[in-house]
């Protein structure tokens, strides 16, 4: 299949342009006039084609809802507060282990649908509302049957260093030795992990009790990744860059000597502005050094039922430039390529031959009102692999 009079972004001119597709691959991208394969025609009526979209981190696996809590905030009460008081993540780890596996993957069906409707193909989603061996697996068996049942990559992330459960109050070392580690290996031994996260800050875990998990994955062939410096400077983005880290998400407090170490270790900043806005928070991740260093940037959702109640990764790509100041291509690239960069994906992401066909055709005339406007879809067609869904 050739799909013709279209224009091609990021890193295309104005030019009309050609993709052509076969065996789920991209065989040919660029200008029309430089086409020399041959097969069925479809006119795009000059037509914006994409890579893909990619939401690189997500949380769509969990039970309930913190709509009250959301109220909370706006009555002036902090996420450090919510949290410390049994709210928070933990709240949400009681809906998580009581509900069923067939409950967790019907209610988090209509959230992924939400982000395929928007034109993504790829969606990482990560455990950690269980915090404890079994539910930690049925989250991961969750997102893995999301990704057999819809026209989607997943991509899955264990999160087990997310937060301590109650029966491990101020016991974190013990909840790692005991719990963490041994259900990161049963998850590892079911063939349920793609990558190994972990929650640096100090609500959480310090960055030599993180440092711990990483071992554990090293040891098991995981790349990691870490949630870092959301709240707090606290080290997390230097042990995630020490590691090899595939990003460093948050990063709200990292600072220009971070944003060296992540350039030299190849870790990508993963930016969430979903959570920056609900939590109200006025610390800005350093846009300027990243670009500085040339540490990619990558955009997501966040998608989870406390910080970042948001399943629009359109809406995402605004926030970024609007709160965040990067560029319409910026976000762009940070929802595609730096997107799949992120996950270490290296088959997709971006429109050239031998990578995956997974495309997106915008009804826009310029790529930069994928990010400009607001609470507006305009996809026009979803290719996985070259099949339209």
């Amino acid at each position: 299949m050739i799909l013709t009079n279209a224009r091609l972004a990021p890193g295309f001119g104005p030019e009309r342009s050609a993709v052509a597709i076969g065996g789920g691959r991209i065989l040919y991208a660029g200008p029309e006039a430089g086409l020399t394969l041959d097969g069925p025609r479809e006119d795009q009526g000059g037509r914006v084609i994409t890579p893909a979209l990619i939401d690189c981190h997500t949380h769509l696996v969990y039970g309930g809802n913190r709509a009250r809590e959301f109220a909370m905030r706006l009555e002036g009460a902090s996420y450090e507060e919510i949290a410390r008081a049994g709210g928070g993540i933990v709240s949400t780890v009681g809906a998580t282990r009581s509900a069923s596996e067939e409950e967790l993957f019907r209610q988090a069906m209509p959230r992924l649908k939400t982000l395929l409707a928007e034109g993504v193909t790829t969606v990482e989603i990560k455990s950690g509302y269980g915090l404890d061996l079994d539910t930690e697996l049925k989250m991961l068996r969750v997102a893995k049957r999301l990704g057999q049942k819809l026209p989607v990559r997943v991509v899955t992330a264990y999160l087990g260093a997310h937060a301590l459960p109650p029966e491990y109050k101020d016991q974190p070392d013990a909840y790692l030795s005991d719990v963490c580690i041994p259900a990161l290996r049963a998850a590892h031994a079911e063939g349920l992990v793609d990558a190994v996260d972990g929650f640096c800050e100090g609500i959480a875990f310090s960055p030599e009790q993180i440092a711990l998990v990483f071992d554990e994955a090293r040891a098991l062939g995981l790349p990691v990744k870490l949630h870092a410096e959301q709240l707090s400077a606290l080290g997390g983005t230097a042990l995630a860059a020490r590691y090899g880290a595939l990003s460093a998400d948050h990063v709200e407090y990292a600072t220009e000597e971070d944003a060296r170490l992540m350039a030299a270790s190849g870790t990508v900043a993963v930016l969430l502005p979903g959570a920056f806005y609900a939590l109200r928070e006025t610390q800005m991740p350093p846009v300027a050094a990243f670009r500085k260093q040339g540490v990619p940037m990558a955009v997501a959702t966040d998608a989870n039922p406390g910080t970042s109640p948001l399943t629009s990764l359109l809406l995402t790509m605004n926030m970024a430039c609007t709160l965040f100041r990067l560029t319409p291509d910026e976000a762009l690239r940070g929802a595609t390529e730096h997107a799949a960069t992120a996950l270490g994906l290296t088959d997709c992401g971006r429109l050239a031959p031998g990578l995956r066909a997974d495309l997106a055709v915008w009804e826009v005339e310029d790529p930069a009102e994928l990010a400009y406007r607001i609470g507006f879809n305009p996809l026009h067609a979803r290719y996985l692999e070259g099949r339209k869904c």
